[in-house]
C-alpha cells in the first residue's frame, strides 16, 4: 500500500448516496470552463518524462539529495526499501476479499514509483528492470478489476508513472505493452463511465478525484500517442472532478474525514499536477474555492500525541501526504510544507516535491472552525505534546464514509488520548455500506459507539441517518475557546431541541454541556469512550481516568442526581448485535444515564491533573450565554 494511504483501507461508497450524488450531480455545469477535446492537448510536450517531473527535475533533484537534508535521509531510506524489494516476487492478481484488487494495485504503484525514481537518480538498471517485470505482470492480469474501479485507476496510475519515467529505458515493444494495458484496462472502461455521466463521474466524495485523477495520469502519459482517446477523457475529467473539488469549500476541509482528505487530495493534486506539467496549465482548477487552505486541514486535525482527529471511516494514525509540499509551492504556504516534513519522507513524491525554501514554520492559530464540514478542533499550545486539544464533530449523516456520531468529540491532554473515537469497523462485514438497512446496525457506526448523546435508544439507529448538524457559534480568544452544535436534526424523533457546547476555558480544562428540551420523558445517555482505567468516585459523580502514570478528572457539575457508571464498550441491551464486529477490548465507556427527563442541562468538566492546573469547577450558564 502506498505509505501516504497506509492507514486507509479500500474503499466503497456508501450504497444508500450513489442515487442521490447522481441525481444532484449528473447535470452539474462545472464552475470552470474547460477546452474541448480537440483542443484540450494543444500545449501538450511531446518529450518523456512529462508526469510531475521533467528530465531537468530529476537531475536537479540528483545534485541536491547527496548533501540536502532531509532529501538526504529520505533517499537513503528509499534506497534501503529499493534494494530489499528487488529481490520480492512481482505482484500477483489477487481479491482476497471477493471484491477488491485494490492492494495489488497500489503494491505496484509504490514499487514502480520507488524503482522508477531510483533509476533516474543513480542510473542502477536493476531497478528500471525490476520496475519491468513488475509492469509486465499486471499488464498480462485478465483486467484491473473494473467493478471496483479504485483498483483500475491506481494500476493506470502505476502504469502511467512507470511508463513516463522510464520511458527512454524502454524498448518499443516494452512501450507498446504498457501502453495497450493504459488504453485497454484503464482509459476505454473509464470513458464509458464519463460518457454516461455515472457513477464515480458524478461523485461528489474521493472515488471521483481516485477515478479521474488516476485514469488521467494514464491520458497524459500516452496522449501524444493515443491523442484522440486521452483527450476525449482529459476534457471530461476535468468538468467531472470539479464536482468533488467544490467540498473544499470554504475553508479547505474534507467531510469524509482527515484519513479520506489525504486519500483524495492526493490524487486532485497528482491530476493537476499531472496537467500543468505535461500540458503546462491545470485549466485554473486549483483556484476553485477551498482548495488553495485544504493543507490546513490535517493540520489543525492533528493531535499533539501524534494522533489525528478521526471522524467518520478513519484511524487514528496521524496524516502522511506528499501533496502538501506541492501545495506549499502552488500557495505559497510555507505551514503546509513544514508539517509534511515533520510527519512525512515515506513516498517517492515527497523527495519530488520538497522545497525547503517552502518549508518554513509558520504559527497558526490555536482553533479552527471549518464550515461546510462543521468541524472544530481547539488547543492550549503548538508544539507541545502534552497540550490539550479537542476536536468536535458536526457535520452530516448522510456523507460519505460517516457514521452516526454528530456531536461527538475526542480529547488530548498529557500526551495521551483520554476520549477516543473507536474508529471504523470491517468493510467487510454483511451490508457494512448498506445506509438503508444494515450499517447502522454496527456498534462502531451508531451514535452509541461514539461520544456522544443517545436518547431513548430504539432497535434502529440511534440519530437520524438524515440528518445535518451546524455550529452555530464559535469563538476563540488567548484566553479560551468553545463551539456550539445544533444536534436537534438528529434526535428528531426523541426531543425538541438538542444542543452542544463544547469550551476549553482558561486553556486548561474541557466542559461538555448538553442542553436538552422534550415534549415527553425521555431517556438520556452521555458516552465517553475512553482507553483509560476508570475509577469512580464515592458517590459515582466524579471518575478519574488514569493512563501511563497520568490522570484525567470527570466530574459532573449538573444536574444533582447525575451519576457516572461504566459500561464495556458494547451495544446497549436495545441495540442491535450482529455477529462478526470488532470486540473494543481495550476501550471502556464512561456514561451517564437520565431516566424520564422532559428537559436538562447536563455539565461534564474534564480536566488534566498536574500540579500545575489551577483549573477550578467552571461556572455554568446557559449555552445561550455562551
Amino acid at each position: 500500500m502506498h505509505p501516504a494511504f497506509r492507514f486507509l483501507r479500500p474503499v466503497p461508497v456508501l450504497l444508500g448516496l450513489i442515487a442521490a450524488t447522481a441525481a444532484a450531480h449528473a447535470a452539474a455545469d462545472p464552475g470552470i470552463p474547460i477546452p474541448a477535446a480537440a483542443d484540450i492537448l494543444s500545449t501538450l510536450k511531446k518529450e518523456h518524462p512529462r508526469l510531475l517531473v521533467s528530465s531537468n527535475d530529476f537531475e536537479r533533484l540528483k545534485a541536491r539529495v547527496p548533501t540536502e537534508e532531509p532529501l538526504h535521509t529520505w533517499y537513503v531510506r528509499l534506497r534501503k526499501e529499493g534494494q530489499q524489494l528487488l529481490a520480492a516476487s512481482p505482484s500477483k492478481y489477487e481479491i482476497p476479499d471477493g471484491l477488491r484488487l485494490l492492494d495489488t494495485s497500489r503494491r505496484v504503484l509504490d514499487r514502480v514509483q520507488k524503482f522508477a525514481l531510483l533509476y533516474r537518480l543513480d542510473g542502477d538498471k536493476r531497478y528500471a528492470d525490476r520496475a519491468w517485470q513488475e509492469l509486465d505482470a499486471a499488464a498480462h492480469f485478465k483486467d484491473w478489476n473494473t467493478r471496483h474501479f479504485l483498483d483500475t485507476a491506481e494500476m493506470t496510475h502505476a502504469f502511467a508513472i512507470g511508463y513516463d519515467w522510464l520511458y527512454d529505458y524502454w524498448t518499443p515493444e516494452q512501450r507498446e505493452t504498457l501502453r495497450t494495458a493504459i488504453v485497454e484496462k484503464g482509459i476505454k472502461p473509464a470513458l464509458e463511465i464519463e460518457n454516461k455521466k455515472a457513477w464515480w463521474a458524478v461523485a461528489s466524495h474521493n472515488w471521483n478525484q481516485v477515478c479521474n485523477g488516476g485514469i488521467g495520469m494514464g491520458a497524459l502519459a500516452v496522449a501524444d500517442e493515443e491523442p484522440a482517446l486521452a483527450a476525449d477523457f482529459l476534457s471530461k475529467a476535468a468538468r467531472s472532478i470539479q464536482i468533488a473539488m467544490a467540498e473544499y469549500g470554504p475553508d479547505g476541509a474534507w467531510r469524509e474525514g482527515p484519513g479520506y482528505w489525504s486519500y483524495a487530495t492526493s490524487y486532485n493534486v497528482v491530476f493537476l499536477a499531472g496537467l500543468e506539467s505535461a500540458l503546462g496549465t491545470d485549466f485554473n482548477l486549483s483556484r476553485i474555492a477551498g482548495f488553495s487552505e485544504t493543507g490546513t486541514f490535517p493540520i489543525f486535525a492533528a493531535g499533539p500525541t501524534g494522533m489525528t482527529f478521526n471522524y467518520a471511516d478513519a484511524h487514528e494514525g496521524i496524516v502522511r501526504c506528499p501533496a502538501l509540499f506541492w501545495l506549499a509551492q502552488k500557495f505559497h504556504r510555507p505551514e503546509f510544507a513544514a508539517y509534511e516534513r515533520r510527519v512525512g519522507g515515506n513516498s517517492a513524491l515527497d523527495l519530488i516535491w520538497y522545497d525547503a525554501d517552502a518549508a518554513a514554520a509558520g504559527s497558526p492559530p490555536l482553533d479552527k472552525y471549518f464550515r461546510h464540514s462543521e468541524v472544530v478542533t481547539m488547543r492550549s499550545a503548538w508544539d507541545d505534546t502534552n497540550a490539550l486539544f479537542i476536536g468536535l464533530k458536526a457535520g452530516g449523516n448522510q456523507v460519505n464514509h460517516s457514521h452516526l456520531d454528530l456531536g461527538s468529540f475526542v480529547l488530548d491532554a498529557l500526551g495521551e488520548r483520554w476520549a477516543v473515537d473507536p474508529g471504523s469497523d470491517n468493510y467487510n462485514l454483511p451490508g457494512y455500506f448498506d445506509t438503508a438497512t444494515k450499517r447502522w446496525t454496527y456498534y462502531r457506526l451508531r451514535a452509541e459507539g461514539h461520544n456522544t448523546l443517545v436518547i431513548d435508544p430504539t432497535n434502529g439507529p440511534d440519530q437520524d441517518p438524515r440528518a445535518a448538524a451546524t455550529i452555530t457559534k464559535f469563538s476563540s480568544t488567548p484566553e479560551k475557546a468553545f463551539a456550539i452544535a445544533d444536534l436537534t436534526a438528529a434526535y428528531r424523533n426523541s426531543a425538541q431541541k438538542v444542543m452542544r457546547g463544547i469550551a476549553m476555558p482558561g486553556r486548561g480544562t474541557m466542559v461538555v454541556q448538553d442542553e436538552i428540551v422534550s415534549d415527553r420523558p425521555a431517556d438520556v445517555r452521555w458516552f465517553l469512550h475512553t482507553p483509560a482505567d476508570v475509577e469512580l468516585g464515592p458517590d459515582g459523580t466524579n471518575a478519574v481516568l488514569s493512563r501511563h502514570g497520568k490522570r484525567l478528572s470527570v466530574v459532573i457539575l449538573s444536574p444533582e442526581a447525575a451519576r457516572f457508571e461504566v459500561l464495556p464498550a458494547a451495544p446497549l441491551a436495545t441495540s442491535p448485535h450482529p455477529a462478526g464486529q470488532t470486540e473494543n477490548k481495550d476501550i471502556r465507556v464512561v456514561a451517564v444515564h437520565l431516566r424520564a427527563t422532559t428537559g436538562v442541562r447536563l455539565v461534564v468538566q474534564l480536566t488534566p491533573r498536574t500540579e500545575t492546573n489551577e483549573s477550578g469547577p467552571a461556572a455554568i450558564k446557559p449555552l445561550a450565554d455562551w
